[in-house]
Formats: C-alpha cells, sequence, structure tokens
C-alpha cells in the first residue's frame, strides 16, 4: 500500500465531531452548588471531547454478528464503504477492516493510547515485534512515543453465537519532554484490576475500576514510566464506575487547576449534586469539589477522566501529536523514511489463532498467558 495513501484514509477516522453543549454560568458568590460544580453538559457523539491532558476518547459499540471461517461477519458487506466504514449497519461498523472488523497496521507519534475493553476480543499486533489478544474487562495501555505501529483487529471468534464488542479508546497526551521516548505498551488484565467497591446502608453497591489514580484506599495499576498520569501531582484518573438501581455514590475533589469530565454513557435518570443528567451526555464540573452521584431509577455507567493540564501547544495531524507543525513534519518525513521500524506481520489486518487465548507477547520475548 502507497504510505502516503494509508495515511490520508486513516486520518479520517480522527475527525473532530462539532458538538453543541449546555453551559451553566458560574458566580463565586452563587449558592447553588449545582452551579458551583458543573460548568457544562454536552451530548455524546461516536467521538467524545475531552480536556487536556487527554486528546479524545471513542465509544466503539457494535452488534457483531456469528463469525465466518476468516473471523469476518457473516452478514453480507454489500452496501459499506470496504476500508472506511464508520456508519452503522446491522447493528455494527467495518471501520477500516475489509475481512475482519477493525483498524489495520497504522502509525503514532507523541501520545498515549488507553484502550477500555468492556466486551469483545482484540487482537493487537505491532512494528516492535509484540502482540496480543485481549478484551473482556482488560485494558491495553500503550505509550507510542517516538513512533509505532500497531493494528488493532476486532475477531469474531464465534462462529456459533454473536460477537458484540463495546470499548473506549482513550488518547492521552505526553508532554513535549517525553514525545520521543521509546515506544512501550502494558496490560492492566481484568484478573488484577483494582476494584473500589460500597454498599450504601439500603444495600445497594457501586464499583469503580480504578485504571488510574487512587480513589479513596484503592491504588491503580503502576502506569507506563513515561505517562503524564506516572507523576501522581498530576492527578490522571481514569474510573469506570457502575452504580445499581438506587444507589448514591460520593466521588471525591481533587486539587484546584485539575480538569474532571464525567462521560455518563448507559442508564436513566443520574443526577450529579440534584442536577438531572441527560442519558449518553458529557459533564464537565469543577474538580475541587465533591459530586454526590445518584442513580434513583435504573443501573448507571459512567467513564471518568481528570487530570493536570499539560498546557503546551497541541498540534494534530491524523495520527500524529506533537507541539508544533515543524514536529508534524518530521513526524511524516520520519514515518515515510523508517516506517517506524517496520512492519514484521504477514498481512496488516494481523489476526491470531481462532483457538488462541488472552495473551500479551512483549517486544523483549516476555509472553503473559490468561485464560
Amino acid at each position: 500500500m502507497h504510505r502516503r495513501n494509508f495515511l490520508s484514509r486513516f486520518g479520517l477516522g480522527f475527525a473532530a465531531f462539532g458538538i453543541p453543549s449546555i453551559t451553566f454560568s458560574q458566580s463565586k458568590n452563587s449558592k447553588n452548588t449545582v452551579m458551583n460544580t458543573i460548568k457544562s453538559i454536552k451530548p455524546l457523539g461516536f467521538q467524545w471531547e475531552t480536556a487536556d491532558p487527554f486528546l479524545f476518547c471513542v465509544h466503539h459499540e457494535d452488534k457483531f454478528p456469528k463469525g465466518n471461517a476468516e473471523m469476518g461477519p457473516t452478514t453480507s458487506m454489500e452496501g459499506r464503504h470496504m476500508g472506511s466504514d464508520f456508519i452503522i449497519k446491522d447493528g455494527f461498523r467495518m471501520y477500516h477492516g475489509k475481512t475482519v472488523p477493525g483498524f489495520p497496521g497504522h502509525p503514532h507519534r507523541g501520545f498515549e493510547t488507553i484502550t477500555i475493553v468492556r466486551e469483545g476480543l482484540v487482537d493487537h499486533a505491532d512494528s516492535m515485534g509484540a502482540a496480543g489478544r485481549y478484551g473482556d474487562g482488560d485494558v491495553q495501555w500503550m505509550t507510542a512515543g517516538k513512533g509505532v505501529q500497531h493494528s488493532e483487529m476486532f475477531p469474531l471468534l464465534h462462529e456459533d453465537k454473536e460477537n458484540p464488542m463495546e470499548l473506549f479508546q482513550i488518547w492521552l497526551n505526553l508532554p513535549r519532554k517525553n514525545k520521543m521516548v521509546e515506544p512501550h505498551f502494558k496490560m492492566l488484565w481484568k484478573e488484577i484490576m483494582p476494584i473500589y467497591s460500597e454498599t450504601s446502608n439500603e444495600g445497594k453497591t457501586t464499583k469503580v475500576e480504578v485504571i488510574a489514580g487512587d480513589l479513596y484506599n484503592t491504588s491503580p495499576i503502576t502506569p507506563p514510566p513515561n505517562s503524564w498520569a506516572a507523576d501522581n501531582n498530576n492527578e490522571v484518573a481514569v474510573w469506570n464506575i457502575t452504580m445499581e438501581t438506587g444507589a448514591t455514590f460520593t466521588l471525591p475533589n481533587a486539587s484546584e487547576g485539575i480538569n474532571r469530565t464525567l462521560y455518563y454513557y448507559e442508564g436513566e435518570g443520574l443526577t450529579i449534586n440534584s442536577q438531572t443528567i441527560p442519558t449518553y451526555h458529557a459533564v464537565e464540573v469543577e474538580a475541587n469539589h465533591k459530586l454526590t452521584l445518584v442513580a434513583p431509577s435504573s443501573k448507571v455507567k459512567i467513564l471518568v477522566l481528570q487530570g493536570r493540564p499539560i498546557n503546551e501547544p497541541v498540534i494534530q495531524y491524523g495520527p500524529f501529536v506533537m507541539n508544533s507543525k515543524e514536529e508534524i513534519q518530521q513526524a511524516f518525513n520520519d514515518y515515510h523514511e523508517t516506517q517506524f521500524g517496520g512492519w514484521p506481520w504477514k498481512r496488516l489486518d494481523q489476526v491470531h489463532d481462532r483457538n488462541r487465548g488472552r495473551f500479551a507477547q512483549h517486544a523483549d520475548g516476555h509472553i503473559e498467558t490468561k485464560s
């Protein structure tokens, strides 16, 4: 494939969406807690708007059908714009995949991806020679640093039943000093994922997956060493909250100057400090205030992203995120010259053996195997 055409094609997946918002005016003298804590409420699209140090978040939710012999969908591909299929048809999208849905080999530089797979499996392969299969509660945290190619395919392993998929991919920026560090990825397996849990006097439970950032007495798995999240002073948090019907949960305050957004992606009737929040909306809040979350009428799920802003220029072009136009041009030049180490796999849409379980093969040859 011609490299320039390749980059243009994959750049289509990263276009920004214009999202209207409901904004609350702020007043230091106001006695209204809602007015002091909730800054804005915005409907969520496919790509979610985020605040520094995050770049964006995408929520993939696809009702994939039964798989065929090639681990692709049994449903006809007629009527799809194959190679760039981002429109839901028959309940799912193929993305940039032509046989198996997903994202064939593509480059990154200058930031990190945090991929939280709630349901389904992802096959990973990269230019470092690393590979893996993860999902159904696992998280992969990858530092692209100075440059890496990777593929993220969604193999439809089950031929006898449907293959639903739900995942979040979060882009976390790197500060200028770490833009060109060595690439690295780390697995946060579901078996060792820290979970904070509390039960109210009424017997209603709230559980929080602590992916990044301390929550009460629960600490996360250590993030990659060059991440903005590796410094606790940056107060980076990624928390996935599940509240039973009738549950109440208090989200503790962070320091002043920290950005915090709550993404209410499932359920009905959530209130935050007594303000009712529409389903599938983002709520930007003042992080230095505690928040009282109530799920009065249904089970709800909320993703929380927070962190200290990096406060550096951000220039993004497709898969590259740098601090200047010159650095973006250099990223393109480096990629065309080196392909960030090349592609050691037989195919760009690399998938692993159907019968292989969850695993991670790291660039140094170390292999982690799960059930």
